[in-house]
């Protein structure tokens, strides 16, 4: 094992002014994604070393692209909608060390 934890998921839970019109990732469900997410992990079995660590991030500083999470080290940049999204993310990356292209980020 490289680090501490296989995977390291960020999420972006930044918060702007209202009229910021880079708008932010709180206002888009970040905040209730991470607590979902970690959840998830945890009912799962996932947390803890050598496994996941979910953590909350300030600006990533993708606000286009948000609501984001990031997964370290793969340095796999995610765009998420729903728990359905969160649910792939967990299945497919988390635990079986699958990306899910549809959801990237910077789609090749």
């Amino acid at each position: 094992m490289s680090g501490y934890f296989k995977h390291h998921i960020f999420f972006c839970l930044n918060e702007r002014d209202a009229d910021d019109e880079r708008g932010d990732c709180a206002r888009c469900g970040a905040i209730d994604a991470q607590a979902y997410v970690k959840e998830r992990a945890h009912e799962l079995g996932l947390l803890g070393a050598g496994k996941v660590r979910v953590n909350k991030a300030g600006c990533l500083d993708r606000c286009a692209n948000g609501p984001v999470c990031v997964v370290y080290p793969d340095n796999v940049w995610y765009q998420y909608v729903d728990k359905a999204d969160l649910d792939e993310i967990i299945h497919e990356h988390l635990t079986n060390d699958r990306v899910v292209t549809r959801l990237l980020v910077d789609k090749a």
